[in-house]
Formats: structure tokens, C-alpha cells, sequence
């Protein structure tokens, strides 16, 4: 009889819980499929993006990154076309995830888009936590994707929602500034945000569209101007 450690016995339940949620995923994708091919002629863009975006969603969970983003990308024209901004953005997320060859210039994008309209608090956070997490330790990118995250929460929220994400974005500038500058106290985190001026939403906004303009190069599938010409008080 062979020997079978604790680990083994360990690796062999992990095996099976993840055969079991591929199983579901996969029972999940055949739903979606099936309501998307049961929608009405005359249904909405809209109803049929957000089954595509689902669709697209959990792809990505079963690690089909192409189809992922090509059906994303579907509903994220879809959402433009309607100007349904948070549906676009949701989109972006979903292909930023499926990390294919475009996936930065979605994150790029969704960035933007979460920035300009006023959309889920929440969601732009995570767009801009992405960013954080794409750029190099020394680069300022991170940083100030992190204080556009805390100035967001600060203008599109209140009460507990207000405190929920003010910690959640102070942790990310935290650890932005240990791992940019080794910033080991407040004195230096004081230092650190004046010196990049992270502090002044006037100087990180701008700095904020290059590092959209690196993440997105010429890849843009929204016309800006014509979206920020129509924007009131422009």
C-alpha cells in the first residue's frame, strides 16, 4: 500500500473543488448563451451587452482570454453607441482582465471613461487600482492613479461609503509610497505626497491623461473630443 501524506490528500480535495467550479462556470456560460440566443428581435443593445458582458465575465474565469475580450469588446461598443458609460467601463474591466494583446488600451480607456462621467464610485476605484498595479515600483504612474482613486472617492461619495473607500484608497497610496520611496512613517508619507504634489488634483489630473495616452497609444475606440465637447460646462 503506498503511502499517501497529508498534502496529497490536500492537492486531491483542491483538484476537485476546482472541477467542480469549472463544472459550474461552464453551467453558467450555457445560461448565458442561452438567454443572449432567446432575446427578442426587438430587445434592446443594451439587455443583449449586459449578456454579453457577463458572457465575457466568466470567460475571463475560465481562463478563455480571447473569446473573453472579443465579446466584451462587442458589448463595449454596444455601451458607447448608448452612451451607457458605466456598462463601458464595466467592459474595459472585462477585457483589461482577459489580458490579451489590447488589454492595456482597454484599461486605458476605462480609466478615462470612469474618470470623466461620474459612475460608480467603486468601479473607478478598481479601474485605477489596476493601474496601480501595472506600473513599475519607481514610477509615479502608480501614484497617481492612487490619488486620483482617494480624490474620486472624495467628490462621488458620503458616509460609509465615504469611509469604506477613503481607507481602501489610503491603504493603495500607502503602499504606493513604501514601494516607490520606501515611506516608512507620516512625516516621509507627507514628504512624499507634497514632493509629487499629490495633493493638488490641478497638477495629478493631468498627469493622470499620459499615463492614459502610454496605456492607450493610438488605440482609441471613443471619439474624446467629441465626448468632451459635449460635456456641460466645457
Amino acid at each position: 500500500m503506498k503511502f499517501l501524506g497529508e498534502n496529497q490528500f490536500l492537492d486531491a480535495e483542491s483538484a476537485e473543488d476546482t472541477e467542480t467550479a469549472t463544472e459550474l462556470l461552464q453551467q453558467q456560460l450555457e445560461d448565458a448563451h442561452q438567454r443572449l440566443k432567446a432575446l427578442p428581435a426587438e430587445s434592446g443593445a443594451i439587455e443583449r451587452a449586459e449578456l454579453q458582458l457577463k458572457i465575457g465575465a466568466i470567460l475571463v474565469d475560465l481562463e478563455k482570454g480571447e473569446e473573453a475580450f472579443d465579446v466584451a469588446k462587442q458589448a463595449f461598443d454596444a455601451f458607447v453607441q448608448h452612451q451607457s458609460w458605466e456598462g463601458a467601463v464595466q467592459a474595459c474591466d472585462v477585457m483589461f482582465q482577459a489580458d490579451q494583446p489590447d488589454s492595456l488600451a482597454a484599461l486605458g480607456q476605462g480609466v478615462w471613461l470612469a474618470v470623466t462621467f461620474p459612475i460608480s464610485p467603486d468601479l473607478t476605484v478598481n479601474m485605477l487600482s489596476h493601474i496601480v498595479d501595472e506600473t513599475p515600483d519607481d514610477s509615479d504612474g502608480g501614484a497617481v492613479a492612487a490619488a486620483v482613486a482617494r480624490y474620486i472617492v472624495d467628490l462621488r461619495t458620503e458616509g460609509k461609503q465615504h469611509d469604506d473607500l477613503a481607507f481602501f484608497t489610503n491603504n493603495i497610496l500607502g503602499t504606493v509610497a513604501r514601494r516607490h520611496s520606501d515611506v516608512q512613517s507620516q512625516e516621509q508619507f507627507d514628504y512624499w505626497v507634497e514632493k509629487l504634489e499629490l495633493n493638488e488634483p490641478e497638477k495629478f489630473l493631468p498627469r493622470l491623461r499620459n499615463v492614459i495616452d502610454v496605456l492607450v497609444q493610438e488605440n482609441w475606440w471613443v471619439d474624446r473630443d467629441a465626448i468632451w465637447a459635449s460635456l456641460p460646462d466645457q
